[in-house]
């Protein structure tokens, strides 16, 4: 397997849902396998680019890695990969994605992908990125009323809002070959890269 190719950590203290996630992955990637968070962090060095990472682990909990993580300075992104179902406390973790168990090939497959991607982004756009995925989670899983009500809610949303409106200049700097449109698709903003495009 290449050095060049991509290094995943798979973090999951269930040994054959680890070794499973490790299958699917290989085809693409070299591949790590930590079975809890001490060991994990262990195995975090800087040729990580991606962590997947379960919350409900018995020696260190998925929330604790995380904050070790970021702690540390690693800037690998890391997507939760759990059966926790998500609550408003997600606003202030690190996470760059969260998946709910049980997950397909083809969701971990993509999400991978779409980590490995924003890993070439500047840090505006990979913030924007995680708070969008936050949004989005948190919108499919809450009441409008209880989205609403919600402090953490509402400081997201602000701060989106931010961080969109200076999108728009920030992607007009990237390489013309770089997939403008998906950046968008990602972010559910359809409209803005017809705005964008429009513009060119």
């Amino acid at each position: 397997m290449s050095a060049d190719q991509p290094l995943v950590l798979i973090v999951e203290d269930e040994p054959d849902l680890a070794d499973l996630y490790a299958t699917w992955l290989r085809e693409n990637c070299r591949v790590r396998v930590a079975y809890g968070g001490h060991e994990a962090l262990d195995q975090l060095d800087d040729d990580v680019d991606v962590v997947l990472l379960d919350r409900r682990m018995p020696d260190l909990s998925g929330d604790e890695a995380l904050t070790e993580i970021r702690s540390r300075g690693f800037e690998c992104r890391v997507a939760m990969v759990t059966a926790v179902e998500p609550d408003f406390d997600i606003v202030a973790m690190g996470f760059d994605d969260y998946l709910v168990k049980p997950v397909s090939k083809e969701a971990l497959e993509e999400t991978v992908d779409n980590l490995l991607l924003r890993n070439s982004y500047n840090d505006g756009v990979q913030e924007l990125f995680s708070l969008a995925s936050k949004k989005a989670l948190l919108e499919s899983e809450k009441e409008a009323a209880a989205l609403e009500e919600n402090d953490e809610y509402r400081e997201l949303d602000a701060r989106l809002s931010e961080l969109r409106a200076n999108l728009d200049e920030t992607l007009r700097q990237f390489d013309e070959e770089r997939d403008i449109a998906a950046v968008y698709r990602d972010l559910g903003d359809t409209s803005a890269f017809e705005d964008l495009e429009s513009e060119n």
